[in-house]
């Protein structure tokens, strides 16, 4: 018996393959993957393209140690830079993943205070909801409580800030009350062991695609600048077109001083992040006589490869547009179809990252049970009726469902993903009743 994963899961499907924006099971099943696998995938399954590039790297040469220059790293170096990076971010290091980018990102931050003799300053402010990777540094940092949970014990201990959270916002004006618990949480550290605030620009599965407040990014921002703490934006979810732009943070008036991007970097054909970084942060870790140690696998060159073809693809097509206009779409038919939903508190998001939030009562917000585990039997639930949804929450933030197709979806499949997500819900509902 074939045990996958580490611990197996009961409704599991095996898939044999996908095209577009569908997935198909060994047994022939279609569906639609309305959540791009982990809201990975931008420009479809199987495009040819990139695994012939894919292919092409990989008989030229397997492994190559990741300072030495590859014509791969150079031309994906040089497409971010020419297409896809601000002028501020002129600085590029590439890992296997989200978590080892904002714990590299993490590290930067570090060694920048450090270098210039500020070794007090070391702290990376969290916030309450939010997910940054599964090492323990990335688990304890972020705010993800299930996730934490039978690691509370071994974990290091980070400073954490409020979330914006518009829906359940105690106060009249959410973006005052966000800002003022940041300005209290530094109070409470002291500004000056703090190195770097980390956070995502949009909340993404976690918390369900959660928009902060107009004028909250400014206002941290500000803060940040006056006691030079570092903005880290984890765009591991939201970056390479996902929220409608190149990146989430340009919804606002804000450039991060490093960002995180991973997911739609490579579309979902290799692993591979990237942590970008101002000119500031390198050239004072190098004033220092320090150094960013690379990962054994970063900057793989046929990952290289594969990211290249793909961000020429969402250029090429106009992908990020696409998510735009689709993303406009999308939130257009979930508001109609759950804007008096008894069970539905909200709909939000940006672009082709999209969620909805169960709860029992819609006008107090209270939630269902826990022990309902309500948002993975409406993934499951949707599963059987051919639509993959992606389930989230922390654990305290719960019953939440994110919608987070390829950017080449159509408006017909958009339509099957909301009428079987609702479908879904009120199915599970009823069982509960």
């Amino acid at each position: 018996m074939t045990i996958w994963p580490f611990s197996p899961m009961e409704n599991n499907l095996h898939i044999a393959s996908g095209e577009g924006v569908y997935l198909t099971t060994r047994d022939g099943q279609k569906i639609i993957d309305a959540a791009g696998g982990a809201i990975v995938v931008n420009i479809g399954h199987g495009r040819t393209e990139v695994a012939e590039a894919v292919a092409r790297t990989t008989g030229q040469s397997t492994y190559i140690v990741p300072p030495f220059l590859t014509d791969e790293r150079i031309a994906l170096v040089e497409r971010l830079q020419r297409d896809w990076l601000p002028p501020t971010l002129t600085r590029i290091n590439m890992t296997c993943g989200g978590s080892e980018g904002v714990e590299s990102a993490m590290t930067m931050a570090i060694k920048y205070h450090a270098a210039q003799g500020r070794r007090n300053k070391h702290k990376i402010v969290g916030r309450s909801i939010s997910y940054h990777g599964t090492t323990l540094a990335t688990a304890a940092v972020g705010g993800h409580v299930a996730r934490k949970k039978d690691l509370a014990h071994a974990l290091p201990t980070y400073p954490s800030t409020l979330t914006p959270y518009p829906l359940r916002c105690p106060s009249d004006d959410p973006r005052a009350y966000y800002v003022d618990a940041f300005r209290q949480t530094l109070s409470d550290e002291g500004p000056d062991t703090v190195a770097a605030f980390l956070s995502e620009p949009i909340v993404g599965s976690s918390g369900g695609a959660i928009v902060p407040p107009d004028g909250y990014w400014e206002d941290i921002q500000t803060i940040c600048r006056e006691h030079d703490i570092l903005l880290i934006m984890d765009e591991v979810m939201t970056g390479f077109g996902r929220t409608g732009l190149d990146f989430g943070y340009q919804h606002w008036g804000i450039e991060p001083d490093i960002l995180v991007s991973g997911k739609g970097l490579a579309g979902g054909y290799s692993p591979l992040a990237g942590i970008f970084a101002t000119e500031a942060v390198a050239t004072a870790i190098e004033s220092g006589g320090m150094s960013i140690m690379f990962h054994t696998y970063g900057a793989h060159s046929a990952g290289c490869a594969a990211a290249n073809v793909v961000l020429e693809i969402l250029r090429r097509e106009n992908l990020v547009e696409r998510a735009a206009e689709k993303g406009k779409i999308l939130s257009e038919l979930l508001e109609k179809k759950f804007s008096s939903h008894p069970h539905i508190a909200e709909t939000r998001g940006r672009g082709l990252l999209q969620a909805i939030e169960i709860v029992r009562d819609r006008d107090t917000l209270e939630p269902f049970d826990i022990d309902a585990n309500l948002a993975y039997n409406v993934m499951f639930e949707a599963l059987s009726r051919g639509v993959f949804v992606y389930a989230g929450g922390t654990g305290v933030v719960r019953d939440i469902v994110c919608l987070g197709p390829p950017f080449i979806v159509e408006d017909d499949e958009l339509e099957v993903i909301v009428d079987t997500l609702a479908e879904s819900v009120d199915s599970v509902i009823a069982k509960l009743n």
